[in-house]
């Protein structure tokens, strides 16, 4: 909600309070400020000036000369292409020496020859949004429609000196969608009074009731309508003040009639409806439900295919609004409007709201009724309209109202004891206090003994229990009054868990090896949700998606960190590594929630090292995603249990890709994304890892030993086997590690080799083992015995054979 400083204080005495002070006071109560907007901030030297002469520059089709009164002796020439700058216009003139948004200075220049001394304004150019400058005023100057003098400033006549507050309202506080709602707040917090607005104008002799009709058949959507009825009115131009309103609320101004509806709906919070009455084809307006597949023309001149969930606004015959969301096309107020029908009703939030999903309309309108609506300012919501329009449109207000249904009207009654306000604050109120924190909310209140009896406004529909009592008197005595206190009883110091501490451990390892982290969204498409999943499962849809982009739960996160890699590479940012850590959701037989599963995957593509003053850059490939797996394993004390496998995946590189399995269990995957999944993606070759978390935390492991320096000699032993393709050297190593027994302590491949020195169908794998014995030094007789042994075992379980 945006509010004008300036209008508010129609409705309030603000004694001249600076608005950044006034809008800490309104923070402190309980709904926050989020900014304050100084209209026409950094602009000066802008004056109202009276075109005098205009003629066409002799060197330029599009250029008119002016000469220009500017309230100074003598009036200056300002050379002006603005298609619609005439003799006789009052227009915002920006002076030589005068400065515009985007501190942009007014100097005297020459245009083809002729003399500039300062610049003809646009709305645009002092700083308005487009969409919110009047059609007519759209493209070329601003024309003042009202009498004004030459050499006034123009930023107080355009309410360009004006502050607005932006509020963030909670959902519950729809009573401050208004300027009035608004009033009765800041009135509470300053202890004053509001000023509603005088409603006066006098009726004309016919009766509304002899012009229009209303009958309501669904009473439980909308269970009261008001009708008022204005004729002979004249379409123009709504007065500047109303019009500066609205464009500071961030409302575009139309003509007289619709900006009165959209400033009564700011005003009161009401909103309400203008029909073209000769338009409605009817004398009648029937309220009832939509029939399934009924068609309806909105304002937007979009047909709209109805269902039984919308409520529709009809002449008895065809609709004529979409109730609460937006009229017909065919009732519009057009220029030739002579007569309106002004529509204040009560329709159900819901009912509103669906059809505004349904059919993709947010309306200021549509917002309230959603929220819920003062039903008590149904009529003066109406009847300040029809004064409006009977002053600046010229109408005659038929009398009386035509009315249809009826609403409780009755005001709620909440009791609340003293004693539990105390007890729940931790304070100690007295009577006296209380009773005066609900006057100034203009609350009635009686007090039986220790009991408050407080009969609630219907504008504030958001208070039903005592506890919506109690936080009323806490904002308004004030949070920073509250006193402080110190938890009693024993305390306990606050700690990480251990699968906390592995979670930290484990960005801390990967943000040191270089990797960003990212946070994805975890809903997906239908498509998307499917890849990459380490588990197959039924996919998870949302009963009420966002859109069908985001209408199911993730099986992986690889999915949403490609995307994110693809977002990237768009953008010329071609090398990149990102993690995350986050949650997948499995599906269970039976449970009609799903597993939340907390797995890491990375995505790696580009440039891994370079190093520009040797020449040397390294690019990532599969053996810098599985080191850094490695390497965060070594950090979780797991790297002697986990293993790497072949594996096929779908999306994933047939030779490029390795299963992570530990202590025998399959817990994730790491390689090469497809090139044809790449190039659907539009990547560079991309490396990717994804791996559960649960089992990698949940493993046992030993504490952490230190070794003194060996003060023995370790003996190598280098060996190379010639063994079929497709046997995998990790299946070798393993063999090694077990037959080497104790006395081994490392061993690892540092040769592999295919070609015309092997046999077909064979490959070469070099390995180099290091023996040592911490208590002594190893003879040869000693190694030989265990490296025999290793080599049988490789003979035996593997079928190698030593290289010669």
């Amino acid at each position: 909600m945006f509010v004008s400083y300036k209008w508010l204080s129609e409705y309030v005495n603000l004694g001249g309070m600076p608005a950044k002070e006034l809008a800490e006071k309104i923070t402190r109560s309980g709904i926050e400020v989020e900014g304050i907007e100084v209209l026409g901030e950094g602009v000066k030297g802008v004056v109202i000036g009276h075109v005098l002469e205009k003629e066409k520059h002799l060197n330029a089709d599009k250029l008119n000369v002016c000469q220009v009164d500017i309230g100074e002796e003598e009036p200056v020439q300002i050379i002006c292409g603005a298609p619609n700058v005439d003799k006789d216009q009052k227009v915002a003139v920006a002076k030589v020496g005068a400065v515009l948004p985007g501190n942009f200075k007014i100097k005297k220049a020459k245009l083809r020859g002729e003399a500039s001394n300062g610049m003809i304004c646009s709305l645009q150019e002092l700083g308005i949004e487009s969409k919110l400058v009047a059609k007519e005023y759209a493209e070329g100057i601003f024309v003042f429609p009202n009498d004004v003098t030459p050499g006034e400033d123009a930023l107080a006549q355009l309410n360009l000196d004006d502050e607005v507050l932006e509020l963030g309202l909670t959902p519950n506080r729809s009573d401050a969608l208004s300027m009035l709602g608004v009033a009765y707040e800041v009135a509470a917090i300053l202890d004053t009074d509001v000023k509603l607005p005088n409603i006066e104008f006098e009726e004309a002799g016919e009766r509304a009731e002899d012009w229009i009709k209303v009958s309501i058949e669904a009473k439980e959507d909308n269970p009261i309508y008001i009708a008022r009825v204005v004729k002979n009115v004249k379409i123009g131009p709504s007065p500047l003040w109303m019009q500066t309103r609205l464009i500071a609320e961030g409302i575009r101004p139309h003509n007289n009639v619709v900006d009165i509806t959209n400033y009564v709906l700011l005003e009161y919070g009401q909103p309400l409806h203008a029909f073209d009455y000769d338009r409605l084809g009817t004398k009648e307006i029937v309220v009832r439900r939509a029939q399934d597949g009924e068609t309806f023309v909105t304002l937007d001149d979009t047909e709209r295919t109805l269902s039984s969930e919308h409520l529709l606004i009809t002449n008895g015959k065809e609709g004529v609004a979409l109730a609460g969301v937006m009229g017909g096309a065919n009732s519009e107020v057009v220029e030739d409007t002579t007569n309106v029908l002004i529509e204040s009703a009560y329709f159900d939030g819901q009912r509103v709201r669906q059809a505004s999903k349904d059919h993709g309309l947010r309306s200021e309108a549509s917002a309230r009724f959603e929220k819920g609506v003062d039903p008590n300012r149904l009529q003066a919501a109406a009847d300040r309209a029809a004064e409006l329009m009977a002053k600046y449109a010229g109408g005659e207000v038929l009398a009386g109202s035509v009315i249809a249904g009826d609403i409780d009207l009755e005001p709620k009654v909440v009791t609340l004891t003293l004693e539990k306000l105390n007890r729940v604050l931790g304070m100690e109120l007295q009577k006296e206090e209380v009773e005066d924190i609900f006057r100034r909310l203009q609350f009635g209140v009686k007090t039986d003994n220790d009991q408050f009896i407080v009969t609630v406004p219907t504008r504030r529909g958001d208070i039903t229990i005592p506890e919506d009592l109690v936080e009323e008197v806490a904002r308004l005595y004030g949070y920073d009054n509250l006193p402080t206190t110190v938890p009693e009883g024993a305390t306990y110091p606050g700690g990480l868990t251990d699968y906390q501490k592995k979670r930290r451990a484990v960005r801390r390892f990967l943000e040191g090896a270089g990797l960003n982290q990212a946070i994805t969204y975890t809903l997906t498409s239908e498509k998307k949700a499917k890849e990459y999943a380490l588990e197959t499962r039924d996919l998870i849809k949302l009963a009420m998606p966002m859109s069908e982009e985001r209408a199911y739960l993730r099986l992986s996160i690889l999915p949403q960190l490609l995307e994110a890699i693809s977002y990237n590479n768009a953008r010329q940012i071609d090398s990149l590594g990102l993690y995350e850590v986050g949650s997948v959701f499995l599906k269970e037989a039976g449970e009609q929630l799903p597993r939340e599963e907390e797995h890491l995957a990375g995505a790696l593509t580009g440039v891994w090292e370079e190093n520009q003053w040797q020449g040397e850059k390294k690019a990532v490939d599969f053996f810098v995603a599985k080191g850094i797996l490695e390497g965060l394993f070594a950090k979780l004390g797991l790297a002697e249990r986990i293993s790497f496998e072949r594996a096929q995946a779908d999306g994933m590189h047939p030779g490029r890709t390795a299963a992570v399995v530990l202590d025998g269990e399959r817990i994730g995957l790491v390689g090469q994304v497809h090139p044809q999944k790449a190039k659907e993606l539009d990547v560079k070759e991309t490396y990717v890892f994804e791996v559960k978390l649960g089992p990698v935390f949940a493993a046992k492991t030993e504490g952490v030993t230190y070794e003194p320096i060996p003060r023995f000699p370790s003996i190598t032993r280098d060996i190379a086997l010639v063994v079929n393709a497709d046997v995998q050297a990790g299946a070798l190593q393993q063999i090694i590690r077990e037959a080497g027994g104790s006395l081994l302590k490392e061993v690892h491949v540092f040769d592999v080799y295919e070609g015309e020195h092997v046999e077909a169908g064979k490959k070469s794998i070099a390995f180099s083992l290091k023996y040592f014995d911490p208590n002594k030094t190893l003879t040869d007789e000693e190694v030989v015995k265990v490296h025999d042994h290793v080599l049988e075992a490789l003979r035996d379980q593997a079928g190698a054979e030593l290289r010669s």
